[in-house]
């Protein structure tokens, strides 16, 4: 598991860098190691990251700025270790996205300990979630929250709307009768063969086009409707 995991060193320090860097490789982990905040945010930007270590006290953009920055992009733990042992820094890091402070000098099995456990933590709380996210090319439903993104953007549905996409997204390429559909959806038997579910399906449609993600529910001549790409 440890080999698929991925942690950056945010530390100017050369000695200490490294020193984390090969207690992370010890431990099978994978580890880049990052000098500024400002290199640091590139490699951030360009790849995923599983965990932060991170320094405060960096050359060109601080510790606390590039915290802000990380949080704008991931959930992932970020560990502070830092020489700054002032409790208003501790609590100030806390509350602005920081997992964990560890204060310089540091007992090197204590951090390691400390990693484990927040990334054996974020393991299952990305778990948890993933459960209720359901995606589809360039679609992503979360269940919990009720919200539909196309390439990142936010589409507004209305709740069948909802409904019928998740229905949708829940079994993709397979194929819906209409009566399926407004069962599911709606509740109740389906006794009549109205325009209701081709009205919701266009209107569908047609958010789903505008943010992007061009025709994925397909019209199944005489069956139905079904997900597909």
């Amino acid at each position: 598991m440890k080999r698929n995991i991925k942690i950056l060193v945010v530390e100017d320090d050369n000695d200490i860098n490294k020193l984390l860097s090969d207690m992370l490789n010890m431990s099978e982990y994978i580890t880049k190691s990052a000098y500024s905040g400002t290199e640091a945010l590139i490699y951030l930007e360009q790849e995923n990251w599983d965990m932060v270590l991170l320094d405060l006290m960096l050359p060109g953009m601080d510790g606390e700025e590039l915290l802000v920055k990380i949080r704008e992009l991931s959930h992932m733990p970020v560990v502070i270790i830092s020489a700054k042992e002032e409790t208003n820094t501790k609590v100030k890091t806390l509350r602005i996205g920081a997992d964990d402070f560890i204060t310089k000098p540091f007992d090197i099995e204590e951090v390691s300990a400390r990693i484990d456990s927040h990334l054996r933590r974020y393991k299952e709380f990305s778990e948890d979630i993933h459960e209720n996210i359901l995606s589809f090319g360039e679609i992503s439903l979360n269940k919990d929250t009720r919200e539909v993104f196309v390439n990142n953007t936010n589409v507004i549905l209305t709740t069948r709307e909802f409904d019928i996409l998740q229905l949708l997204m829940s079994y993709p390429k397979k194929v819906f009768s209409k009566s399926n559909v407004f069962e599911s959806v709606w509740g109740n038997e389906y006794i009549c063969d109205d325009n209701t579910i081709t009205v919701h399906i266009s209107n569908l449609r047609n958010k789903l086009s505008k943010a992007g993600s061009g025709d994925y529910i397909q019209t199944v001549w005489g069956i139905g409707y079904k997900l597909d790409s």
